[in-house]
């Protein structure tokens, strides 16, 4: 009678590698953004560095989403002051369903102004040529 000392790690490795390639694949579904609907007008950008980039998106129904996640204005407010602070490169981006009222991008506007941040963006859907 023989006896198996040895765990066989086979089963366990194929395991991992099919968790890996499910994470892998759902991850970057996971970081949804709000179904938006730019303005028309504007023309294509000049190419910025991702780290220098922090977008604030505001539906139509009101709500605000910072870099995927929806918080409430004054965080948005606080992680951008402490974002430029770190990085003086830093444009915000705002973008703001077309049907959304213009006082919920004024805030943000009025926001960044107040702190000093100059370098912001509102974004549209550029033109077709």
């Amino acid at each position: 009678m023989v006896t198996l000392s040895e765990i066989n790690i086979t089963p366990l490795l194929d395991l991992a590698f099919v968790l890996l390639i499910i994470f892998i694949i759902t991850t970057p579904l996971l970081t949804q953004s709000i179904a938006l609907r730019l303005p028309r007008g504007g023309g294509p950008d000049t190419k910025l560095a991702k780290s220098d980039i922090r977008t604030v998106e505001i539906s139509s129904s009101g709500v605000y989403k910072f870099e995927g996640r929806q918080i409430p204005l004054r965080t948005i407010i606080a992680d951008i002051v402490q974002d430029s602070r770190a990085n003086p490169n830093l444009v915000v981006y705002i973008r703001a369903d077309k049907d959304c009222r213009y006082d919920l991008v004024a805030q943000v506007l009025d926001g960044c102004q107040r702190y000093g941040i100059s370098r912001y963006s509102l974004r549209t859907d550029p033109t077709p040529r």
